[in-house]
């Protein structure tokens, strides 16, 4: 089932053209203003990635990167994105940070019932990318909000640590 937003509408509303740069591609939508980025993402583009988890942005299950730094795309407004870089979990693999994080959730078999997991690694691949040697409390401070209702906060630690621990790219970049 496909949630879509629906905002009660008066005669006169019209929905706007955006121009978005998502995973490196100018898309397009019409809509409203005050639409969540989610649902721009999911339902006008066709991004499944992100997905809806509560709606409120206390579960993570929606983040996206703006230019590098992790949003709850649920709160986030369509008309609040501008210009900013949109980087779902479906082109984060672009980047080094990515790559790495992918491929240690991969290497770990972080994922129990993955619905929880592009936000996951949305969020550890943004504190990757802007702190190559993280902490346990650099963790903490970075995944606080990405909700597992699996449990599988131990094997997501361990994964961001071997991500942390390959070897990077240069043009470690988001």
């Amino acid at each position: 089932m496909r949630l879509r937003y629906r905002r009660p509408t008066s005669k006169g509303d019209a929905a706007l053209a955006y121009k978005l740069n998502v995973d490196g591609k100018i898309r397009e939508a019409d809509v409203e203003a005050d639409t969540p980025l989610l649902w721009v993402l999911r339902d006008t583009l066709g991004v499944l990635g992100p997905k809806y988890g509560c709606g409120v942005g206390a579960c993570g299950a929606c983040t996206v990167h703006l230019d590098g730094v992790p949003v709850r795309s649920c709160l986030t407004s369509v008309d609040s994105v501008g210009a900013a870089r949109v980087v779902t979990i479906e082109g984060v693999g672009a980047t080094d940070a990515g790559r790495r994080v992918q491929a240690a959730w991969s290497a770990l078999d972080v994922a129990q019932c993955g619905y929880c997991q592009p936000g996951q690694i949305m969020s550890a691949t943004a504190l990757i990318a802007r702190k190559p040697k993280p902490t346990d409390a650099d963790i903490d401070a970075a995944m606080s909000g990405n909700v597992c209702r699996c449990a599988t906060y131990t094997r997501i630690r361990a994964a961001i640590k071997h991500a942390a621990n390959q070897p990077r790219e240069a043009s470690d970049r988001l």
